[in-house]
């Protein structure tokens, strides 16, 4: 077993993990997780507007 052997062996075990990672994230059990992840930008922006609005009565 030459060095070659090594790489071709190290490469296609980093491709079926790619492909297995992937499989993974687009899997349809996934979607619930993604929906959450696409609206953690706009969490907590009650909270603020409602910080605002106390801070500009005090």
């Amino acid at each position: 077993m030459d060095v070659n052997d090594l790489r071709s062996a190290v490469t296609v075990l980093g491709l079926l993990l790619f492909v297995a990672l992937w499989a993974w994230t687009w899997s349809a059990r996934r979607q619930r997780a993604h929906d959450e992840a696409a609206m953690l930008p706009f969490a907590g922006d009650e909270d603020r507007q409602i910080d605002e609005s106390d801070r500009r009565m005090s």
